[in-house]
């Protein structure tokens, strides 16, 4: 009965950007925290960068000083402004959320279905 749903994916020429978004929807009782993970093809899925419901962020090193996440908790949504695009940046973005649902007590860990990002000229 949750739902992350992402849009803002697709090619972009080396150096260029592209914004990502997410919206939670649903039973949600409390946000812990939002972010956006990547997963190359043969490579595990890895840490982007994320913002906990204070505000706080963290970001991978490769992305740092490229990469802003920010997150509106009011409407529930996570946005990730790409700039400076690297062909090694390429792979499918996941929305991830921590959130409590309604009616438990303790979080859950919830994935979009993921948006392509290929950097490529």
């Amino acid at each position: 009965q949750v739902q992350l749903v992402e849009s803002g994916g697709g090619l972009v020429q080396p150096g260029g950007s592209l914004r990502l978004s997410c919206a939670a929807s649903g039973s949600i009782f409390s946000i812990i925290r939002m972010g956006w993970y990547r997963q190359a093809p043969g490579k595990q899925r890895d840490l982007v960068a994320l913002i906990t419901s204070a505000g706080t962020t963290n970001y991978a090193d490769s992305v740092k000083g490229r990469f802003t996440i920010s997150g509106d908790s009011a409407k529930r949504t996570v946005n990730l402004q790409m700039n400076d695009l690297k062909p090694e940046d390429t792979a499918v973005y996941y929305c991830n959320a921590a959130l409590i649902p309604t009616g438990n007590t303790y979080p859950y860990n919830y994935y979009g279905q993921g948006t392509q990002v290929t950097v490529s000229s």
